[in-house]
């Protein structure tokens, strides 16, 4: 018989994500009922060393972004090969090495990036749904207790902001927070702060970008750390990798 927290079944969907483009979902149940979810996370820039990520490249389908091949890989190649034969979803180590093989290629170009993560992220929900544990908990074991400090999106270029700067993400660092809740508080205080300055300085874009950041036309990126070091300043913190706040940048180069 096999156990509870055995691979039993297997089924994917093309969904849209939260810009409206077309994404995988996975849902992977276990032998004892338990169900995961995923939904697969896509970029707006992607490097050539990165995973391949599967599109259908139909034009008439979603502008060429149609995911069904993908989704196809997961239904008609990978559950056949995980689903009924005891693999136990709690090795998500076994998981991911059979989903690699079956794959065979460095870029995981065969099935495609978002399948295999798909499968593997509803596999490990599952897996956490069966132990009746959040998910962080789940892979991060009993202690698991902190969070990231967040890099939070302030100014936007790139494909983000329509190509306004040439780097993509201008972003504040709460370095100096003493909790997630202070932090999150730090950065919001710093948006506010930069919404207020660009109308101040008739700067004001008519929306904001990809990934909810500013994007103003700027003179250059010079220009914009220089704004983020106002709005920091403005919002009552000290700007600065040994301060309050920090900046990073993510040039997607």
């Amino acid at each position: 018989m096999a156990s509870r927290t055995a691979i039993q079944r297997i089924h994917s969907r093309q969904v849209l994500d939260s810009r409206g483009n077309p994404t995988v979902e996975v849902d992977l149940w276990l032998a004892g009922g338990a169900r995961g979810r995923a939904m697969v996370p896509s970029g707006a820039s992607t490097g050539r060393f990165e995973a391949v990520e599967l599109r259908d490249g139909i034009p008439e389908r979603y502008g060429g972004l149609g995911v069904l091949t993908a989704v196809a890989n997961v239904n008609q190649v990978i559950a056949p090969v995980l689903c009924g034969r005891d693999i136990d979803a709690t090795d998500q180590q076994l998981v991911d090495r059979l989903l690699r093989e079956l794959d065979g290629t460095p870029d995981k170009s065969r099935l495609g990036a978002n399948a295999i993560l798909g499968v593997s992220l509803a596999c490990a929900h599952a897996a956490a749904t069966a132990q009746n544990v959040p998910l962080y908990r789940y892979l991060g074991g009993p202690d698991a207790s902190e969070l990231p400090v967040p890099m939070v999106n302030i100014i936007s270029g790139g494909r983000h902001g329509n190509w306004n700067l040439d780097f993509q993400d201008f972003m504040a660092i709460p370095v100096g927070a003493a909790g997630f809740s202070e932090a999150l508080e730090q950065c919001a205080g710093v948006y506010r702060a930069t919404a207020k300055l660009l109308h101040e300085r008739n700067q004001a874009p008519s929306g904001v970008a990809d990934e909810g950041g500013f994007a103003p036309r700027l003179a250059s990126n010079e220009k914009a750390l220089d704004l983020l070091v106002d709005a920091i300043e403005l919002a009552g913190y000290r700007p600065g990798r040994d301060a309050d706040l920090a900046i990073a940048i993510d040039v997607a180069s």
